[in-house]
C-alpha cells in the first residue's frame, strides 16, 4: 500500500512542478483526443440518426456491424492505419503522415466513430414513438424531424461523446503504432506510461497513470456538466 501512496505523492509533485515536458504530453493527449472526438461526433451523430430513423434493407446487419466495430481492438485499428499510411504499400504513403499527430487523430477517429454512431442509434431507438408521430402530424419536414429527435436524445448522445472521449484518452495501442511515441512530437500520456514501464520505472509509470486518471476525472466531469447545462438545451 505504501508503494501506491508514494506513487500518488509523486504524481502530485509532478503536477505541481509544472514540468514543461509533462504538461506538453498532457496537452498533446488532450489535443489529439479532442480533435478525434469532434470529428467522430460530426460523422457519427448524423449518420447514426439516419440509420436509426430510416427503414431500409439490411438495416439490422448494418447495426450489428456497427456494434461489432464499437469493440474493435485498438491495435487492429492501428494496424489498418499503419498499412494505409505506410511508405512501402500504403495507398496514402506519399502523404508521409505515418508517425505524425495526424495519423494519431486518424486512428482515434476510427475508434470513436462507431461508438458515437452506435450509441446514437440506441438513444434514438429509445425515444417514445409518439414523439415522432406528433412531429410528423404537426408538419415537420424530414430534416426538422431529425433535429427534433436528436434534441430529445441530446443527453444520451452527450453521454456517448463522453464515453468515446474517455476511451480515446486512455487508448495506447493504436497511437503507439501510428505515432511512434516520439518525444516532444507524438508522445502522449498512455505511451509515456508504456515507456516508463518498459524502462522498469514502475513507480514513475504508476504516477503518470494517476495523473491520467485525475485528468480523465476532471475532463469527463466538465463535459458532463456542459451536457446537463444550457449548451445542450
Amino acid at each position: 500500500m505504501a508503494y501506491f501512496q508514494e506513487a500518488f505523492i509523486m504524481a502530485i509533485k509532478n503536477l505541481l512542478s509544472f514540468d514543461p515536458e509533462l504538461y506538453g504530453i498532457v496537452f498533446l493527449s488532450l489535443k489529439i483526443s479532442t480533435i478525434a472526438v469532434i470529428l467522430s461526433a460530426l460523422v457519427g451523430i448524423p449518420v447514426g440518426a439516419v440509420i436509426a430513423l430510416k427503414e431500409f434493407k439490411g438495416k439490422n446487419v448494418l447495426i450489428n456491424m456497427i456494434n461489432t466495430l464499437m469493440g474493435i481492438p485498438p491495435v487492429v485499428v492501428g494496424l489498418v492505419v499503419y498499412i494505409l499510411l505506410s511508405n512501402q504499400f500504403g495507398i496514402f504513403g506519399d502523404l508521409r503522415l505515418l508517425f505524425t499527430q495526424t495519423a494519431m487523430v486518424m486512428a482515434q477517429t476510427m475508434l470513436a466513430t462507431p461508438i458515437i454512431m452506435g450509441l446514437t442509434i440506441v438513444a434514438l431507438h429509445g425515444l417514445d414513438p409518439l414523439l415522432r408521430k406528433t412531429a410528423i402530424s404537426l408538419g415537420a419536414s424530414r430534416y426538422q424531424l431529425v433535429w427534433i429527435l436528436i434534441r430529445e436524445a441530446r443527453y444520451s448522445i452527450g453521454s456517448s461523446i463522453i464515453v468515446a472521449f474517455g476511451r480515446l484518452l486512455a487508448e495506447v495501442g493504436a497511437v503507439m503504432m501510428v505515432g511512434g511515441n516520439i518525444r516532444y512530437q507524438t508522445r502522449v500520456m498512455t505511451t509515456a506510461i508504456a515507456l516508463q514501464k518498459g524502462m522498469g520505472e514502475f513507480q514513475e509509470a504508476l504516477a503518470l497513470g494517476i495523473i491520467l486518471l485525475i485528468l480523465s476525472l476532471f475532463i469527463t466531469t466538465g463535459i458532463d456538466m456542459i451536457r446537463r447545462g444550457k449548451v445542450w438545451l
